[in-house]
């Protein structure tokens, strides 16, 4: 199950107006993903305006148009968004309540508050996912440490808004062990999700795009590996993955995008149980760091497709342009004296020139993500060992000399 579902759009209709130049596109958020909505929006005339956090942020350097300010003021977010047809978003932290002000005021807010608190609030998500009949391990809200008892042990601890790579997230087997999370959440003010502790052979990704006008597509499913609650590397497609459990995945994204109603790029991770069955993690919705193959590795990357389905424009291909692509992120070291930005491209693209580098703008720090290096061909055990060496090389873990 791969490919575009088609459907009635306005854009299939023939018009009399001819040389209409395109909308300004808000966006809101200045990190990487942002900074790669740019190129693909460059390229097919699209303008954007960005909500910056501050000035020289990653998105901030490569799109002009810019203002810097707090996402959670709305009069600056109307400000961003003065003239703009549409807004979308780098992140899943706007107040809702903004969002609902935005829309008032006549922007399209794209994917909309009534789908996002699904992913800016783990509790409200695994509510609806489970009436809608979504495989998701048990869970339940706790306000106590006698609750995750009666949950049971193992289990995770979440923090319902606001955790990312790892953030926000306990692996607790004793009572001892729940306090730093019920700390944590009273000094945030959010509330804790207990999950049951899921015995899985490896994490999934499935990622679709979905329009206003209902078509999607639907990318092949990867298999991720994170360490410490951060991706490190995609294998696209899953190796060894069935036609129905793959299936299963596509299925189960393409629902939940069309049940929330969700506009633009929506990734689903989930988990390979052991036992043969897929179950729901998280929900993302904009691009994602498990589709950051698609920019050399599919006919239309994530990032093209999120804008033509924010703007409602026919999306693209999501089909694989090789057998195999593999994307390793690069890290900060725990020493960030030690790697390379610029100065890794001499060695990197020698040993490689179907190498594919995209680096962020961001300076080394322990654990940052500063960029990404994509390798793709026909042999996973090949493309495996470049992009696995690209990153090793800028991370700096290869020293000063490598093969």
């Amino acid at each position: 199950m791969l490919g575009v579902a088609q459907c009635a759009s306005p854009w299939n209709q023939s018009s009399s107006v001819r040389r209409v130049l395109a909308p300004t596109l808000a966006v809101i958020g200045g990190g990487q993903l942002a900074r790669m909505m740019a190129e693909p929006a460059a390229a097919m005339g699209v303008p954007l305006r960005l909500l910056a956090e501050a000035e020289g942020v990653s998105a901030a350097q490569v799109i002009p148009d810019h203002l810097v300010g707090d996402y959670r003021d709305l009069p600056t977010l109307r400000q961003v968004t003065a003239g703009c047809p549409v807004v979308t978003f780098d992140h899943e932290h706007v107040p809702t309540g903004h969002l609902y002000a935005l829309a008032d005021d006549g922007v399209a807010v794209r994917p909309g508050p009534e789908a996002l608190v699904h992913a800016q609030d783990k509790a409200v998500m695994r509510e609806r996912l489970g009436a809608l009949g979504v495989p998701c391990p048990r869970n339940a809200v706790v306000s106590s440490v006698a609750d995750v008892e009666r949950f049971g042990f193992p289990c995770v601890l979440k923090t319902t808004r606001g955790g990312y790579d790892g953030k926000g997230v306990w692996f607790v087997s004793s009572t001892a062990e729940c306090h730093e999370a019920f700390a944590s959440a009273e000094v945030s003010g959010v509330r804790i999700l207990a999950e049951e502790l899921v015995d899985f052979r490896r994490e999934l990704s499935a990622l679709v795009a979905r329009s206003p006008s209902g078509q999607a597509a639907a990318y092949p499913v990867v298999a991720s590996t994170q360490e410490d609650g951060i991706c490190r590397e995609v294998i696209a497609p899953a190796p060894d993955l069935s036609e129905a459990l793959a299936g299963q995945a596509q299925e189960i994204a393409l629902r939940i995008a069309g049940a929330l109603d969700v506009t633009g790029v929506l990734a689903v991770e989930l988990f390979e149980t052991t036992d043969g069955r897929v179950l729901v993690n998280e929900l993302a919705m904009r691009p994602h760091n498990t589709g950051h193959w698609t920019q050399d590795g599919a006919v239309t990357s994530q990032f093209e497709n999120h804008l033509r389905a924010v703007l409602d424009l026919p999306l693209g291909s999501p089909a694989p342009r090789a057998r195999w692509t593999v994307m390793v992120n690069i890290l900060g070291g725990p020493d960030d004296s030690v790697g390379r930005l610029y100065d890794g491209y001499p060695h990197a693209l020698a040993r490689d020139p179907f190498l594919r580098v995209h680096l962020y703008g961001k300076q080394l720090r322990p654990g940052r993500k500063v960029g990404h290096v994509n390798a793709y061909g026909d042999d996973l055990d090949d493309c495996l060992e470049r992009a696995r060496h690209a990153a090793a090389w800028f991370r700096g873990d290869l020293g000063d000399e490598s093969e």
